[in-house]
């Protein structure tokens, strides 16, 4: 297993980044199914990076409580700064998602914004299948991620652009993942149900909503 990408020096700089390349788009994709979530009162968010989705999370629903994993102790902190005064409602856990054993099951939420695509094949089908041992009866899983669409825009413009972003994660943080992962194969091997998926920027970017089966 390859160490996770370090990402401590970008934690500052990841929401100019974001905004530079793909301007809201990722945000929104984040909030798609924000409304899905205001029932839920215990959280397992992985990868969340410097936080912005965790602290809306938090403003939006009162009565959850989050266990928030990052392997980046600078990207975890910037999370917890933005939780505010909310913290006192968020678990912070420092260790690499993929050996992490959640402390504080059933979940009946799980967020997985932009952080599949660092994993392998294999490594996302060992996590769907940690956090089905975790999740609650019809919990939700909310995913966002890139995806190439077959058509030709796919093939000549999400494709590359695709590429760039791994190049780009290989230089800045050592990452050695370099393809999509097929997360859906992933999420259905391990017992979820794809309930609702949304597309933004003509297939570019994927929110989708699934469900514990």
């Amino acid at each position: 297993m390859n160490p996770p990408p370090d990402l401590d020096h970008l934690a500052g700089l990841y929401r100019w980044m974001e905004a530079a390349t793909f301007g809201p788009f990722l945000s929104v994709c984040r909030a798609e199914f924000l409304l899905e979530m205001s029932h839920c009162r215990r959280a397992l968010v992985l990868g969340d990076g410097d936080g912005r989705f965790t602290a809306r999370l938090l403003r939006a629903n009162p009565d959850i409580e989050i266990d928030a994993v990052d392997a980046s102790p600078a990207m975890l902190g910037a999370l917890v700064r933005r939780a505010g005064t909310h913290a006192c409602r968020l678990q912070a856990h420092c260790a690499d998602a993929r050996l992490w054993q959640p402390p504080r099951p059933p979940y009946d939420l799980v967020v997985t914004h932009f952080f599949l695509d660092f994993l392998t094949l294999d490594e996302v089908l060992a996590l769907a299948h940690t956090v089905r041992k975790v999740a609650a009866p019809s919990a939700r899983w909310v995913v966002s991620e890139f995806a190439i669409p077959a058509n030709r825009f796919g093939r000549f413009m999400a494709r590359p652009i695709v590429s760039g972003l791994y190049l780009g994660f290989h230089w800045l943080s050592g990452l050695t993942v370099k393809t999509l992962p097929d997360h859906s194969a992933a999420l259905n091997h391990a017992g979820f149900t794809l309930r609702t998926r949304r597309t933004r920027l003509a297939g570019l970017l994927s929110c989708e909503l699934w469900l514990a089966a």
